[in-house]
C-alpha cells in the first residue's frame, strides 16, 4: 500500500470521529440552560423571543444591564426582547412593577427604568411607595403627575403586573436575572457569569432558529 492509499484510509477512519466532535453541542441542557415548567408562548409568534426576568431589588440585575445594552446593540432582527418584572415575593416589588408597566403604556419606559435602577442601587433609596415612584417618574420622563397616577392604578398596569407574575411562576422561574428563550429555556448568571449567561442566550437563539425551520 502506497504512502498515498494508507493517507486516504487513515483519513476515512478518521472522518466520523471529527463529525461527532463538530456536531457535539456546546451547552447543555440542566447544566448550562433549563427547560421551563411551562412553555409562555411569544406574544409575536413572528419572532425569537428573549425575556429579560429581572427585580429592581436585586443588585446583580442592576450589574447586569451594561453588559445587556451591549448585547441589545447586536441583537439579530429576528428577535424581540422584552421585560419582565419579579417582585420575588417581596411586596415592596409590587408598586415598582406596576409603576414599570405605567412606564412602558406612557411610552416613556427607556427613560424610567434606568432612572428606578440608579434611585435604588445608585442612591440607596427604597422607592416602594406610590409617592416615591410619582416624583421620580415626573422628574425623569416629564410626563404629568396625573398621567402617572392615571396610569398607575389603572386595570392595564394591574393586569400587566399580574400576568408577569404568574408568568414567571408557571416557568418556574425562582431568581434574577434570568433570560428565557422563545418561552421555552431559560439561562441564569450560574451558566459563567453575565458573558456566559449571554453566550448561551445566542446559543439557545440559534437553536430555536432551527427548531422554528422544521415546523
Amino acid at each position: 500500500m502506497n504512502a498515498l492509499l494508507r493517507a486516504l484510509v487513515v483519513l476515512i477512519a478518521l472522518s466520523p470521529l471529527a463529525c461527532s466532535a463538530a456536531e457535539a453541542p456546546k451547552y447543555k441542557l440542566g447544566e448550562h440552560y433549563q427547560r421551563v415548567r411551562a412553555i409562555q408562548p411569544p406574544a409575536n409568534p413572528g419572532k425569537i423571543e428573549v425575556m429579560e426576568v429581572f427585580a429592581y431589588s436585586c443588585p446583580h440585575c442592576f450589574q447586569f444591564e451594561p453588559a445587556l445594552t451591549k448585547w441589545l446593540k447586536k441583537k439579530p432582527a429576528d428577535v424581540e426582547f422584552v421585560q419582565t418584572p419579579h417582585t420575588l415575593g417581596n411586596p415592596a416589588g409590587a408598586p415598582r412593577n406596576r409603576a414599570f408597566h405605567a412606564a412602558k403604556m406612557l411610552g416613556v419606559l427607556d427613560k424610567f427604568h434606568p432612572a428606578l435602577f440608579g434611585a435604588i442601587h445608585g442612591e440607596s433609596r427604597a422607592m416602594a411607595t406610590a409617592e416615591e415612584l410619582r416624583e421620580l417618574f415626573v422628574k425623569h420622563t416629564g410626563v404629568k403627575g396625573e398621567d402617572f397616577d392615571g396610569a398607575f392604578s389603572s386595570f392595564a398596569a394591574d393586569a400587566g403586573f399580574r400576568r408577569g407574575e404568574s408568568s414567571i411562576q408557571a416557568m418556574g422561574i425562582t431568581s434574577v436575572p434570568t433570560l428565557v428563550v422563545d418561552g421555552r429555556h431559560f439561562v441564569s448568571p450560574k451558566a459563567g457569569g453575565f458573558s456566559g449567561m449571554l453566550a448561551v442566550t445566542d446559543f439557545l437563539i440559534e437553536q430555536a432558529r432551527r427548531e422554528r425551520a422544521k415546523r
